[in-house]
C-alpha cells in the first residue's frame, strides 16, 4: 500500500471536464501550505464558477475564521469549514511514509474538543518543522533567511500549520531546489537527508475528532483504495463516512474504480482540487477538475446528519 498522493500537475490524457464543476471539497490556504489567502482563494474559486467550496487546510481552521471574521465571502459562494489531518498509522510500512490524510468536511469551527487536537497537530509540526530545518543547517543548506522573508511577508502565527512545503519554498529561494517536487525529491521525503517523521494523531484518532464536531471523514487522494477494502473497513468501524472518488490527478479509469468501491461500501464521494497555488492559479486548477454536482447532495446530507447526532448527543 503506497499511500502516495498522485501528482497533480503530471499530465493526464487528453481527457478534459465534461462540464464545469461547481464543488471543490479540498483546498489550503497560507494559514497551512497554500500561497493564497482565505478570502483571495474564495474570490478565485467564485471566479471559476464554484459554488460550494470547502477550506481543508492542515491541521487548522484559522482561514476558515479569518474569512468568516472579514466578511468576505463572495455572494453566491458557499463555504464549508474543513480540515485536513496527515494521519500516523500503526503500521508505518501500511501507505507512503507511514499514513494517510483524512479530511474532515463540515466540521464545527467552534468545537473546542477538536480545537485541542488542532493545536497539539500543529505543536508537533513546529516541532518536526524545526528540526528539519535544523537537518538542513547541519548539511550546509541554511535556509534561515528564505524563513524570515516568508516571515516578513506573512507573519506566522501559532494558529497557522508549518508543513514541509514552506520548507521547499525556501530551499527554492536559495537555489538548493528548482521545484517543491524537487526539494521534497532531494531532501524532503521519506529516506532522504532532511527528513523527519511525524508524530501526531493517527487515522482513528482524526477519524473520531472529525465525526465528532460534527464533520464528513473522507479518505483523501488514496487511489489505491480497490485494493485494500479490508483497510477502509477497519476505517469504517472508526467512522469513515467519505471516500475522495474526484480528485484532479485521477484518470477516469481511476475515478471510475473509486466510484465503485464507494458504492460498494456506502461512502460518500467527496472531489477537490487540492489546491495550493505553486504551480497554476485556480483557475487552472479548476479547470482539470470534475466532481458532478450530485455530489453535494451526498456531502450536505452527511453533515446534517452528524449535526442531528451531535444534539442528540448533548440533550
Amino acid at each position: 500500500m503506497s499511500g502516495r498522493r498522485p501528482d497533480r500537475h503530471q499530465a493526464r490524457s487528453n481527457w478534459r471536464p465534461p462540464t464545469p464543476s461547481h464543488i471543490d471539497l479540498h483546498s489550503h490556504t497560507c494559514r497551512s501550505d497554500g500561497l493564497l489567502t482565505p478570502a483571495q482563494l474564495a474570490a478565485d474559486a467564485a471566479a471559476a464558477g464554484i459554488t460550494l467550496l470547502a477550506m481543508t487546510d492542515h491541521d487548522t481552521l484559522a482561514g476558515v475564521r479569518e474569512l468568516r471574521a472579514s466578511g468576505g465571502t463572495p455572494a453566491g459562494l458557499e463555504v464549508l469549514p474543513g480540515i485536513e489531518l496527515n494521519s500516523v498509522l500503526n503500521d508505518p510500512g501500511a501507505a507512503g511514509e507511514g499514513e494517510v490524510h483524512v479530511l474532515g468536511i463540515g466540521v464545527d469551527p467552534d468545537d473546542d474538543e477538536l480545537e485541542a487536537a488542532l493545536a497539539q497537530q500543529r505543536e508537533r509540526r513546529r516541532t518536526r518543522f524545526d528540526l528539519m530545518v535544523q537537518r538542513l543547517r547541519q548539511l550546509g543548506l541554511s535556509i534561515d533567511g528564505a524563513l524570515e522573508a516568508q516571515q516578513e511577508q506573512r507573519a506566522t502565527t501559532d494558529d497557522d500549520a508549518l508543513g514541509r512545503p514552506r520548507i521547499a519554498r525556501a530551499l527554492i529561494a536559495c537555489g538548493y531546489a528548482t521545484s517543491v517536487e524537487d526539494a521534497f525529491e532531494k531532501h524532503l521525503s521519506m529516506g532522504r537527508p532532511a527528513y523527519v517523521p511525524r508524530l501526531g494523531l493517527n487515522a482513528v484518532e482524526s477519524i473520531r475528532a472529525i465525526r465528532k464536531a460534527g464533520g464528513l471523514a473522507s479518505l483523501a487522494h488514496f487511489a489505491e483504495a480497490p485494493g485494500h477494502l479490508g483497510f477502509l473497513r477497519e476505517l469504517m468501524d472508526a467512522g469513515l463516512n467519505g471516500l475522495e472518488v474526484y480528485y484532479r490527478a485521477y484518470d477516469q479509469g481511476t475515478v471510475g474504480l473509486l466510484k465503485d468501491v464507494a458504492v460498494r461500501l456506502g461512502l460518500v464521494m467527496t472531489g477537490g482540487t487540492d489546491y495550493h497555488g505553486d504551480h497554476e492559479r485556480y483557475a487552472e486548477a479548476h479547470a482539470q477538475l470534475y466532481v458532478p454536482d450530485e455530489v453535494a447532495d451526498g456531502v450536505r446530507s452527511a453533515v446534517r446528519s452528524a449535526v442531528r447526532q451531535g444534539v442528540a448527543r448533548s440533550t
